[in-house]
């Protein structure tokens, strides 16, 4: 791969349909970032790391997608499988909250959460609609993927895609991905997968993903809001600050009005 170059957007496709579950991207990603994850504990089928939080910054979701009355093996159905990561919206309204600026977009386009700026108000972990961002049991401060900053600055790819046996997870220049993942979708349906489909590679998804799927179902299966449900909240958009400044007008001359007519009563009772 070429030189990682800042001033460059970066980020992940992730191919869900070559995904074999191994959890590689979850150890890799543990490793190089220290975190101590938690107890081993038994959940829903394969899956014994339940959710992202603030000790686990990629997760592989398993989906049992075969239906219980096959008469042939699986009917041509298969388990989804998808290593779930931080999506590094361009519309993040994790950044769009925090009080302090700890959450900034970095020379990569990627969003990044400074630890030593972050005052662990939790603000971002409410915000974020894809549940990605916990807080650290050590340090109490907000913590996600960060697409492996500190490598990015060093010219290495992140540990999950560098581990990945399938190359499931792909790194590189967002423009260049889309265009891989777009391939990719013409050939899946060229063979008959017309259930393929891309989730976050287009601004209809808050404004576009850096880390971005080929899904092989749709997006709900896997736990993702379809793209009606994946915009900013009201409150953000221009038609939201003009409704909610018409309302405070509105309020303001409401308890204006209440106040002199209560004025007036006390006077004609004097």
């Amino acid at each position: 791969m070429p030189h990682i170059t800042p001033g460059q957007a970066y980020g992940f496709f992730t191919d869900t349909s070559v995904c074999i579950g191994c959890k590689a991207c979850e150890v890799a990603c543990k490793q190089w970032n220290q975190l101590e994850g938690h107890a081993p504990s038994f959940l829903d089928g394969f899956d014994n790391t339940g959710r992202l939080d603030g000790e686990t910054w990629r997760h592989v979701q398993f989906h049992d997608n075969v239906p219980d009355e096959s008469v042939t093996t699986g009917n041509g159905k298969a388990w989804l499988m998808m290593s779930d990561v931080c999506k590094h919206c361009k519309e993040a309204s994790c950044m769009e909250v925090c009080p302090t600026n700890a959450i900034i977009r970095t020379e990569f386009d990627t969003v990044f959460i400074q630890p030593d700026v972050c005052n662990g108000c939790r603000d971002c972990i409410a915000a974020c609609p894809y549940d990605v961002i916990g807080t650290s049991e050590t340090t109490g401060i907000a913590q996600k993927c960060t697409l492996c900053y500190d490598r990015l600055q060093n010219d290495m790819t992140p540990a999950c895609a560098k581990a990945c046996p399938t190359e499931s997870i792909q790194f590189g220049p967002v423009s260049e991905l889309r265009a891989t993942a777009a391939e990719r979708l013409r050939t899946l349906h060229a063979q008959g997968v017309t259930q393929a489909r891309l989730y976050g590679h287009d601004e209809k998804v808050y404004g576009g993903l850096n880390a971005f799927f080929l899904l092989m179902d749709e997006p709900e299966k896997y736990r993702l809001p379809d793209e009606r449900n994946a915009v900013l909240p009201s409150r953000n958009n221009a038609s939201g600050y003009l409704t909610a400044a018409v309302t405070a007008v509105l309020g303001v001359l409401g308890g204006l009005i209440a106040l002199r007519r209560r004025k007036e009563k006390v006077e004609a009772d004097g």
